[in-house]
C-alpha cells in the first residue's frame, strides 16, 4: 500500500525507537515532528536528522500538548499521523516498604494517561487529516506481565486494551488505530532494566522500525515482531507456562 506524504508527530522521539521510526517516515518523504523533554537528545536529534522537526514537550503536560497543538497547527496545518511512542520503565518490588509513589504514579502518566491526552487534543487535527492514522507504542508485555516491572506492564497492557477499544470507533472518523508491540529492543531503556537475557533477546531498533515499516505498508493494524509474537501466541496456547518462563526471578535485583 503506497502511503501519500504526510505530517507525522512523535512524541519520546529524541532516541530509541522513536527516533527508528521517525528515520523511516523521513525516508519515505513524510514531514516528521519529534518531541520529548530532554532537549539535548531532540538537538542531537537534529543534528544526525537535518530535515527533522523538533520541539521540547512532556507529554504528561496538559498545557505543553495544547501549545504542541497550536503550533502543529500554524506551521503545518495540523499532523496526519499522530505516534504515541513516549514511555518509561522502572523495576519494582512492591512488596518493599518505601518505594517511591510519585514515581509509580509518574510512570502510569506517561504510560497510559499521556496517549489518552494526546488524542483527545489532537483528535480534531486527525479528524479533518490527509489518511488520519494513530500509532501507539506499547509492549509484548502487554500480553504477558513481568512481575519485575508491575506498573510497566500494566500500562502498557491497559494502553493494548484501549487502543484495541477505540479501533471501531476512530474508524467512523476515517482514522486507523496502529498498534506497535516491541519485544525488548536495545536501547538505554532495556539497559537501565537489565532486561536483557537468552530468552528476551534485544532487537537493534533499526531492524524493529523495518519490521514495523513492512506492516505497516501493507495495513496491519497490531504489529508484534520477535518475541512479542511468541508472547501472543503463548498467552492464548498456555498462559501459565510463559507466564512462569518470564517470571522464573519476580523480584527484580537491580
Amino acid at each position: 500500500m503506497n502511503k501519500p506524504k504526510q505530517k507525522v508527530l512523535i512524541t519520546g522521539g529524541g532516541s530509541g525507537i522513536g527516533l527508528s521510526l521517525a528515520r523511516k517516515f523521513l525516508d519515505h518523504g513524510d514531514t516528521v515532528i519529534i518531541t520529548g523533554r530532554n532537549l539535548k537528545k531532540l538537538e542531537d536529534a537534529k543534528r544526525e536528522l537535518n530535515q527533522i522537526h523538533i520541539y521540547q514537550s512532556d507529554v504528561t503536560k496538559e498545557e505543553d500538548i495544547k501549545k504542541l497543538v497550536d503550533l502543529t497547527q500554524q506551521e503545518f496545518g495540523g499532523i496526519d499521523v499522530l505516534v504515541n511512542n513516549a514511555g518509561i520503565m522502572n523495576l519494582l518490588d512492591s512488596g518493599k516498604d518505601g518505594n517511591d509513589l510519585l514515581k509509580q504514579m509518574e510512570e502510569i502518566e506517561i504510560n497510559f494517561h499521556a496517549p489518552i491526552r494526546m488524542l483527545h487534543y489532537f483528535l480534531p487535527q486527525l479528524k479533518k487529516a490527509n489518511n488520519a492514522t494513530l500509532i501507539n507504542v506499547s509492549s509484548g508485555l502487554a500480553y504477558v506481565t513481568f512481575s519485575q516491572a508491575p506498573i510497566y506492564s500494566g500500562t502498557k497492557s491497559a494502553l493494548h486494551f484501549w487502543t484495541m477499544a477505540i479501533r471501531p470507533q476512530l474508524k467512523q472518523h476515517q482514522i486507523r488505530v496502529v498498534e506497535l508491540l516491541p519485544p525488548v529492543v536495545d536501547t538505554k531503556l532495556a539497559d537501565d532494566a537489565d532486561l536483557k537475557d537468552d530468552f528476551l533477546k534485544a532487537m537493534p531498533p533499526e531492524k524493529l522500525a523495518a519490521i514495523f515499516w513492512k506492516d505497516y505498508t501493507i495495513g496491519k493494524n497490531e504489529i508484534a515482531p520477535g518475541v512479542s509474537k511468541i508472547l501472543r501466541f503463548m498467552s492464548r496456547l498456555a498462559p501459565k507456562f510463559i507466564f512462569k518462563q518470564l517470571n522464573k526471578q519476580a523480584i527484580p535485583t537491580k
